[in-house]
């Protein structure tokens, strides 16, 4: 049993199911939902609009020390705000999915993304996740669980994800995207998608949300004594 709210990191590849998992369980848990790879795409967003390419260190740097990113909850879903707009559409474009893998390997945003991830999760009662959180966000986190699943599974889960949102994508593209920007993440210096050695890996391929959640929350049980 630990002194206080835990900090719980779900870790995966996109499709793997952690948005979801990470939300029921914060819902369930009454723990703080923190999802930082909106906050790579915000960074995405705001370089395209502002011209910056990926590899100008120094107005990165800039521009990341600008941006204002909160999560606020609406009667039907959490929105993500960008300096005060409501980007919680606009930065899940498939353009936007490859800029932001592209624009989180450089150091200068990872180092300002990670600076705020730590802030909102230092004193606990988090459910954070990520691509790095039990590896190098918090790799002291309480409970670290890292959910993967078959590429098929993965792409055709983003696939219904995206016509959901109306964004026109055939299956074949989502699987070839979702492929290259595994390779991107997992191959990057910096940080790279991995579970940590502590991690518990669940494999979300043939389970259902329900089964996952379930899981997650024994887990979480039997390593923090914190339950609902």
């Amino acid at each position: 049993m630990i002194g206080r709210k835990p900090i719980i990191a779900i870790d995966g590849p996109s499709g793997s199911g952690k948005s979801t998992v990470a939300k029921a369980l914060a819902a369930k848990l009454g723990l703080t939902y923190i999802d930082t790879g909106a906050m790579y795409r915000c960074a995405a967003l705001a370089a395209i609009r502002k011209g910056i390419n990926d590899n100008d260190g120094p107005a990165l740097t800039v521009l990341c020390e600008s941006m204002d990113i909160k999560f606020v909850d609406s009667l039907e879903t959490r929105r993500v705000m960008l300096n005060e707009e409501d980007v919680t559409e606009s930065i899940r474009s498939p353009e936007i999915t490859m800029r932001a893998s592209s624009i989180s390997a450089r150091p200068e945003v990872r180092k300002s993304m990670v600076s705020l991830q730590r802030r909102m999760g230092v004193l606990g009662g988090v459910v954070m996740e990520g691509r790095d959180i039990g590896t190098n966000v918090f790799p002291n986190a309480d409970v670290k669980i890292f959910l993967t699943a078959d590429d098929d599974t993965r792409a055709k889960r983003r696939f219904l994800e995206l016509t959901e949102k109306n964004i026109g994508q055939i299956f074949k593209d989502t699987l070839e995207q979702m492929k290259k920007r595994d390779a991107q993440d997992s191959s990057r210096a910096l940080n790279p998608l991995m579970p940590a050695p502590d991690a518990i890996q669940i494999d979300t391929s043939s389970l259902s949300l329900q089964a996952v959640i379930d899981q997650c929350l024994q887990i979480i049980t039997e390593k923090t004594g914190f339950a609902t």
